[in-house]
């Protein structure tokens, strides 16, 4: 038997605990009344976060069912592949590294928008590698998102989690917290445009097609009949 498995979460304790502590300094308890509605809010605080550390042991637990099936694979696919171009066998190791920090991360981080925003980053980078082990010759298309922008996001969403962690509230930490949620949205439309200009030039070599094509109809009469048949159609 685990005995992980076991183990209660803690951090639903340690919420009530902040909370009874914050309105004993902030709201006197003079009444019966006042302990009544502090303790509907420690059950109902108690519930909200033992639902997303639920939801979050469910979500890892997927995640490493799907890691263990893809390792299985890998280490099938890599004997065959021992003659590996060293630059895309550093860009899969990246990757792979990038991933499990975004999913560590994503399980200790219990907000539930900076959750869904570490779920869009994780499959965009996925994405991003991909398309460029698939095609090498892109890699230097990358090269400023690898060195820092992959990098200082991965430090951003560790800084949080780690000061998250504290279990404290202070000026400095709220403020430094705040600003990495602020960030986020733009992070995540930053990745976004940079998995759109991996496709910059196959848009450019299938616009080139369509006008070759477009041009080569017209001169043996195919656009013409075509056109016919469509205003026929209509």
């Amino acid at each position: 038997m685990n005995n992980d498995n076991n183990k209660k979460p803690v951090s639903p304790i340690y919420s009530v605990a902040i909370l009874w502590l914050a309105w004993s300094l902030l709201i006197p308890l003079f009444a019966v009344l006042h302990y009544v509605v502090l303790i509907i809010a420690a059950v109902m605080l108690y519930k909200v976060v033992t639902n997303l550390i639920e939801k979050k042991t469910e979500k890892r637990s997927a995640q490493t069912k799907t890691e263990t099936e893809t390792n299985k694979a890998k280490t099938v696919e890599d004997k065959p592949n021992a003659n590996i171009d060293p630059k895309i066998e550093k860009l899969i190791k990246d990757r792979d590294i990038a991933i499990r920090e975004m999913r560590r991360l994503n399980q200790n981080i219990l907000n539930e928008k900076i959750s869904e925003q570490i779920d869009d980053l994780e499959q965009t980078t996925t994405r991003i590698f991909d398309n460029v082990i698939a095609h090498p010759d892109r890699e230097a298309q990358i090269r400023k998102f690898l060195n820092y922008y992959l990098p200082t996001t991965l430090k951003l969403l560790n800084t949080y989690d780690r000061m998250n962690s504290q279990g404290v509230t202070g000026e400095n930490i709220s403020s430094t917290m705040s600003k990495v949620d602020e960030t986020l949205d733009m992070i995540v439309a930053a990745f976004h445009k940079q998995l759109d200009t991996l496709f910059a030039g196959e848009a450019l070599d299938i616009s080139a097609d369509i006008k070759v094509m477009e041009n080569l109809m017209k001169t043996e009469g195919l656009a013409d009949d075509i056109s016919q048949i469509n205003t026929l159609e209509e």
